[in-house]
């Protein structure tokens, strides 16, 4: 029974990480349709930059966090604005050509720069035991800092302007269009909305796991995963479908 509890925990913290991973990628795939390749790089990148600012800088990576995510959401609205938006009318299969492309640049440029050594943030915060059950420290901040991670996603395509019109362009971008929202713009937002999830949950996977350029195939094929179970644009649908792909693995591996 305690090794069953152990699993299971391991596979909800794992599942809260999945979902912060696969939030910005099925709000760009469910808004845009557009099969962004470059999240998994965008992934690597956050965790890079979260690694060399502490271990170079000694900056905090909790506190530096915040300054990924500007610098990811820059990135991502500008490749949206000034790129992808020329073709994003056009079928799927040219707007997943052109973001692979922009991958490959990406990836090769990380491995240039930075080599696929893996590198991970040593924060040695000890671990928590309750009852059999072990948890570690990292995990149980990485688990913390991606749920409020996504719910703030959550609360702003609920509540706020951006995520009004959003989810407007996302219903009917003609109709959108009439009401005088600008959709190129809502489209690069929507793209840099996706990059800064992507490079903020980079940040806390460098706390917990090493991150590597190796892992970018891997975490965009979880969050294709994540979107097929949880559904497309919906911030409660990648929770769901990331809890239950970490549940998935952690029993399966077991």
């Amino acid at each position: 029974m305690d090794i069953v509890l152990q699993i299971i925990v391991n596979g909800i913290v794992l599942g809260t990480l999945y979902a912060c991973i696969a939030g910005g990628f099925s709000l760009v795939w469910g808004v845009l349709n557009i099969i962004n390749m470059m999240h998994g790089s965008f992934i690597i990148l956050g965790g890079y930059l979260t690694y060399f600012a502490w271990h170079y800088a000694g900056i905090n990576p909790i506190l530096f966090m915040p300054v990924i995510a500007v610098l990811l959401f820059g990135i991502g609205y500008g490749l949206q604005y000034a790129f992808i938006n020329k073709i994003v009318s056009r079928p799927v299969l040219t707007t997943l050509t052109l973001t692979f492309g922009l991958d490959m640049i990406l990836y090769n440029l990380m491995t240039v720069f930075f080599t696929a050594t893996p590198r991970r943030v040593t924060l040695d915060l000890g671990s928590l035991t309750v009852g059999d059950v072990f948890l570690p420290i990292d995990r149980l901040l990485g688990m913390g800092l991606a749920l409020g991670l996504t719910a703030i996603l959550y609360l702003v395509m609920r509540g706020s302007p951006i995520g009004r019109a959003i989810v407007a362009v996302r219903m009917d971008r003609q109709a959108a269009t009439l009401m005088g929202i600008k959709v190129n713009q809502i489209y690069a937002m929507t793209f840099g909305i996706g990059a800064l999830m992507a490079g903020a949950a980079g940040s806390i996977f460098a706390m917990v796991f090493p991150v590597t350029t190796n892992l970018s195939g891997v975490f965009l094929g979880k969050a294709f995963v994540i979107c097929v179970i949880g559904g497309l644009g919906s911030v409660p649908g990648a929770l769901v479908g990331g809890i239950a792909l970490g549940l998935i693995e952690s029993i399966a591996g077991y």
